[in-house]
């Protein structure tokens, strides 16, 4: 059984993410969405348990959801995870993950996958997607519904 993480902050969790995971799953046996802390983001829209939350409810139910602060590889030897799967939107992406995969595999071996996004989503982040609905912008369609409307509620809408 191959087992693959998809680790990232997800604040919040957007249809871009949701097509990786759903690739992710016709690659490997075993799926996680791993939300992890990233100390140069900063705390966040979503607490991390709305985030683990929302991505629960958006997913396939054949996908496991948890929450790790620590080292990345610890988590992944912990669990026997074979791969790391991560999205590219841009070559701005491929700078910034390729050292950190480079450094994931020196440390414990494990490889990184990297999948391009789908083109109709490849402009959308979470940090633009928080920065349009704050201003009361429409993010419908780039993210989940139900994480549409939990962004709504935070921002008073």
């Amino acid at each position: 059984m191959t087992k693959a993480i998809c680790p990232g902050s997800f604040d919040p969790v957007t249809c871009g993410h949701l097509d990786i995971f759903r690739r992710a799953q016709a690659l490997f046996d075993d799926v996680t969405v791993l939300v992890t802390g990233n100390p140069d983001k900063n705390t966040g829209l979503f607490s991390v348990q709305e985030r683990v939350e929302l991505i629960r409810e958006v997913v396939d139910p054949s996908v496991k959801v948890d929450y790790w602060s620590g080292l990345l590889v610890d988590y992944t030897t912990a669990h026997g995870a074979d791969a790391l799967v991560k999205g590219l939107r841009s070559s701005l992406d491929y700078e910034y993950e390729l050292p950190m995969a480079q450094m994931n595999r020196h440390l414990s071996g494990i490889d990184t996958v990297f999948l391009l996004t789908n083109e109709k989503l490849g402009y959308v982040s979470s940090s633009l997607c928080k920065q349009v609905a704050s201003f009361g912008g429409d993010v419908s369609g780039l993210l989940p519904d139900p994480v549409v409307a939990a962004i709504k509620e935070k921002f008073g809408e």
